[in-house]
C-alpha cells in the first residue's frame, strides 16, 4: 500500500517543509484541497460532518492547488502531487486544462488529478455556473480535459460546451491520471466509466468498503475492469497498522493521512511535533506495510 500526505489545513509554510521530509522519506505522494472560498453563511450544511459544521475558518489556508503544485514541484524530487478534489464544474473546462497542464509541466509530471464535485451553492452562484447540471458536466468536463491533455488540435462540440479547433500547450508528457471523488452512486458511476481512479471523501473504512464494491461492479458492467485503475482512501477511522492492513485488504492502493492528528496533535501544531509524528508513522506503520 502506497500512503499520501494531506497538506490541506496545514499553515502554509508547514505545507512546503512537509513536502519536503515526505519527499526525502519516500512516501508516495502529498495530497492539497480546493477551497474556493469561505462563506459567512451557507445554505447549506457540510456533507462530511455529523454536526454539518465545517471544521475550519476563515483564516484556514487554503491554497490554489495548481499554484502550489508549481513551488512544491520545484522544492521536492521524486513526490507525487494528488488535487484531493478540485471543484471542477465550478470552473471552465478550458482554463482547468491550462491551469493544470502548466501545472504538470513545472512539477515534471508528477501530477494526478482528482475532482469532484462542490456541495456549496454558492461556489456556482459566484462563478456563473448552473449547479443543477454539476453532474452530467462534470462528465463532459473530464473528455474534453482527456483530449486538451493530448496536446493535438481537438475539438468539442457537447450538451453543455462547444469548443472549436485548438491546441494548448504545455501539456503533460505522461498520461495525467483523472480520479473522481464522491459518495453518490453517479460519480461512483463516473470514475468507472471515464476515469483512472477513485478518491474516497472523509468517511469511515465500512463506507469506502461499500464504494469500493459498488465501483468494481460498474467496472465490470462497463468493460472497463481491465484498465488501469487506482483506489484512494480518507478514512476517518483508521489510524494504526492494522487499520491499514485493513484497508489494504478491502482493495485501497493508496492512504491518505495526516499522522500528527492520529498523535493528539492539531492541524496548528508545531511544525517539529508533526515531522516527529510523522517519522513515527514511518515507523510504526508505512514501514511494515
Amino acid at each position: 500500500m502506497k500512503f499520501s500526505l494531506t497538506l490541506t489545513f496545514n499553515p502554509m509554510k508547514d505545507q512546503i517543509e512537509l513536502s519536503k521530509i515526505a519527499d526525502e522519506m519516500g512516501m508516495h505522494s502529498v495530497n492539497l484541497g480546493d477551497g474556493l472560498f469561505y462563506y459567512e453563511e451557507t445554505t447549506v450544511d457540510y456533507s462530511y460532518t455529523d454536526s454539518g459544521d465545517r471544521y475550519w475558518s476563515a483564516r484556514t489556508p487554503f491554497l490554489d492547488p495548481f499554484c502550489a503544485i508549481a513551488h512544491l514541484g520545484a522544492v521536492t524530487k521524486d513526490i507525487r502531487f494528488l488535487v484531493n478534489v478540485l471543484k471542477l464544474p465550478c470552473r471552465q473546462p478550458m482554463l482547468v486544462a491550462k491551469q493544470a497542464g502548466t501545472a504538470a509541466y513545472l512539477c515534471q509530471d508528477r501530477m494526478s488529478l482528482g475532482v469532484g464535485l462542490s456541495v456549496w451553492p454558492e461556489d456556482f452562484s459566484v462563478n456563473g455556473e448552473d449547479m443543477s447540471t454539476r453532474g452530467v458536466r462534470c462528465s463532459e468536463m473530464i473528455e474534453i480535459l482527456q483530449k486538451a491533455f493530448t496536446g493535438d488540435v481537438f475539438e468539442h462540440h457537447g450538451k453543455f460546451y462547444d469548443i472549436p479547433a485548438l491546441s494548448i500547450n504545455p501539456v503533460p508528457q505522461k498520461p495525467m491520471p483523472i480520479l473522481i471523488g464522491g459518495t453518490a452512486s453517479p460519480a461512483l458511476r463516473r470514475a468507472a466509466r471515464l476515469c483512472d481512479g477513485f478518491v474516497s471523501p472523509n468517511v469511515k473504512s465500512p463506507e469506502i468498503e461499500k464504494m469500493i464494491k459498488e465501483i468494481n461492479g460498474y467496472r465490470k458492467e462497463y468493460g472497463t475492469d481491465n484498465k488501469p485503475f487506482e483506489m484512494i482512501s480518507v478514512a476517518t477511522d483508521i489510524y494504526d497498522l492494522d487499520g491499514h492492513k485493513r484497508l489494504r485488504d478491502m482493495g485501497v492502493d493508496e492512504a491518505c493521512v495526516m499522522p500528527w492528528m492520529y498523535y493528539g496533535g492539531k492541524f496548528n501544531s508545531p511544525l517539529d511535533f508533526k515531522i516527529d509524528c510523522l517519522k513515527r508513522f514511518n515507523d510504526e506503520v508505512m514501514s511494515k506495510m
